[in-house]
């Protein structure tokens, strides 16, 4: 399964309370989500599942820019020995992992230098603002669907860009749409009966409520 990290964004806002001094009673601090819809769009390239949750907030800081990568927001720490060294791959330690695009990064730059080497390096989970789970029930039960680990290491996991700009804040509600896209959806979950669960983080790292789409097949959200 091959480009399983492509992904789209559509985002609408259904209000904005732009001169509200204070935010609606019932609009929260920690994002709060609600699930909306899930579909399965198969084209003639590849193909697209999309799932869409409404959201609320009462300060709007949602959503990070592609040049929000400085802390707290970088993609990766990278890994060091006792002696504040990088841990290349061709020296590694004995508790470090095989080779793999998860752990380990090559030719990286690291304090804005470029390292000619493989780098041993830790995902940062802040990097990202929408969280995405896949579980696929097998004799009634859920299991947790892990594309982190092999073959695919990988993730759904990605980002929705900035929905306000006002540096003040202010309420919002509205929905995003998350396309994800690849080649091997209909090989890898057939007639598999599908949950998935989503969440999402604001700029402040409060993390929303999970929501989960309702128990389906691929067939079942087909969409032409």
């Amino acid at each position: 399964m091959s480009n399983v990290r492509k992904y789209l964004v559509l985002i609408s806002l259904i209000s904005i309370f732009g001169s509200c001094i204070s935010p609606p009673e019932n609009f929260p601090t920690v994002p709060e989500i609600s699930f909306k819809d899930i579909r399965f769009a198969p084209t003639d390239g590849s193909d697209s599942l999309i799932v869409s949750v409404n959201f609320k907030d009462a300060e709007g800081d949602l959503g990070l820019n592609p040049t929000d990568i400085d802390p707290p927001f970088n993609p990766v720490t990278f890994r060091r020995d006792n002696g504040g060294n990088l841990i290349v791959y061709s020296t590694r330690p004995n508790d470090a992992p095989s080779f793999n695009p998860i752990d380990w990064q090559i030719n990286p730059i690291v304090n804005n230098e470029r390292v000619n080497d493989t780098v041993w390096v830790e995902q940062n989970p802040n990097h990202n603002n929408i969280f995405i789970k896949f579980f696929i029930k097998r004799n009634g039960v859920f299991t947790e669907f892990r594309w982190q680990d092999p073959p695919f290491f990988t993730t759904f996991n990605g980002r929705f860009p900035r929905i306000v700009n006002n540096p003040n804040g202010q309420p919002v509600e509205g929905s995003i749409q998350y396309t994800m896209l690849s080649f091997g959806w209909t090989s890898i979950f057939r007639n598999d009966t599908l949950r998935i669960d989503v969440e999402i983080q604001d700029r402040a790292l409060n993390k929303s409520n999970m929501v989960s789409s309702p128990e389906v097949t691929l067939n079942q959200i087909r969409r032409p």
